[in-house]
């Protein structure tokens, strides 16, 4: 059996020409937030790609480019109580991300993804900046992944 055009295996929506991926290093574009932050989400997305497409990565140049920095780290009040206080304290992530699909440019895109987490108003977000991370990088590879090789 053969078959042509475009395959997806675990939700992706690439052609079969795409054959290799380049996640160059993203870069801290705001103020606050850990040192490592660009570095840890550079690594997680080469990880997903690596896990859900059978793509090769390679240091630069390959068939699909994904590059970026984070925008913005805030910490801002959610969930107010009666007394107009807040009841949580919402951490924002946003990254911009430059998508470059070589085989198919009306795929590129230049986009800002957010996720946050919240945490008790009466803790700092030293007390929560470990546990919240991961999640907020997990669900923004997700988005970025979804946006980039499920077209979504």
């Amino acid at each position: 059996m053969s078959g042509c055009g475009v395959y997806s295996f675990t939700g992706t929506n690439l052609s079969p020409d795409i054959k290799t991926f380049s996640v160059l290093n993203f870069t801290m574009g705001t103020a606050g937030g850990p040192s490592d932050l660009p570095q840890r989400l550079t690594e997680d997305l080469k990880e997903y790609f690596q896990r859900n497409t059978s793509l090769v990565s390679q240091p630069g140049g390959g068939d699909l480019v994904l590059e970026g920095s984070i925008t913005g780290y805030d910490v801002t009040p959610a969930a107010p109580t009666a007394n107009d206080q807040a009841g949580l304290n919402r951490l924002n992530v946003t990254v911009q991300v430059r998508y470059t699909n070589a085989k198919d440019e009306t795929k590129n895109f230049d986009q800002s993804f957010t996720y946050y987490a919240d945490f008790p108003q009466d803790q700092t977000l030293n007390q929560n900046e470990a546990r919240l991370l991961p999640t907020i990088r997990e669900n923004l590879v997700q988005q970025i992944f979804n946006k980039s090789a499920a077209d979504w």
